[in-house]
C-alpha cells in the first residue's frame, strides 16, 4: 500500500475515533472529562502531524538530508518540552480531567492499531485494497 493512501487512512481514522471518543464523553461523562478527551486527543493529532511534517523534510528520494537526524532529534525534544508545558498547564489549572485526558491522549495509538487490525485481516482475506 502507498504512504499516501495510508497516511489519508489514519488521518481519517485519527478524527473519527477523536469524534467516537468525546461522543461518549458528551453524552455519559461530565464535560470536564470531556474536556480532557477533546485536549488530549487534538494534542495527539497535532503532535503525530508534526512528527510526520519533520520526518518527511529530513528524507527526500535521494536519501536522508545532510543534519537530518540532528534536525529530528533535536524537533522531538522541542516537541516533546512544548507538549509537557501544555499539559501541565492544562492540568494544574483544573481544566481537564487527567483520565480524559490519557484517553484522548491515546487517539492515535487507537487508529493505528485499529489500522493494523485491518491490514493484517485484508491480508488475510487477501482483498486488495
Amino acid at each position: 500500500m502507498e504512504w499516501e493512501k495510508l497516511q489519508n487512512i489514519l488521518r481519517t481514522m485519527n478524527w473519527v475515533v477523536l469524534l467516537m471518543l468525546s461522543s461518549f464523553g458528551y453524552f455519559l461523562m461530565s464535560p470536564f472529562w470531556t474536556a480532557g478527551v477533546l485536549s488530549g486527543g487534538l494534542l495527539a493529532i497535532t503532535n503525530f502531524g508534526v512528527l510526520q511534517h519533520t520526518v518527511r523534510g529530513a528524507f527526500s528520494s535521494d536519501g536522508i538530508h545532510q543534519g537530518a537526524r540532528f534536525s529530528i532529534v533535536g524537533k522531538y525534544y522541542l516537541r516533546l518540552l512544548a507538549l509537557g508545558v501544555i499539559l501541565y498547564g492544562l492540568i494544574s489549572r483544573g481544566w481537564i480531567d487527567p483520565v480524559g485526558l490519557v484517553v484522548g491522549l491515546s487517539t492515535v495509538m487507537v487508529s493505528i492499531i485499529g489500522l493494523a487490525i485491518h491490514m493484517v485481516l485484508r491480508t488475510r482475506t487477501k482483498e486488495a485494497i
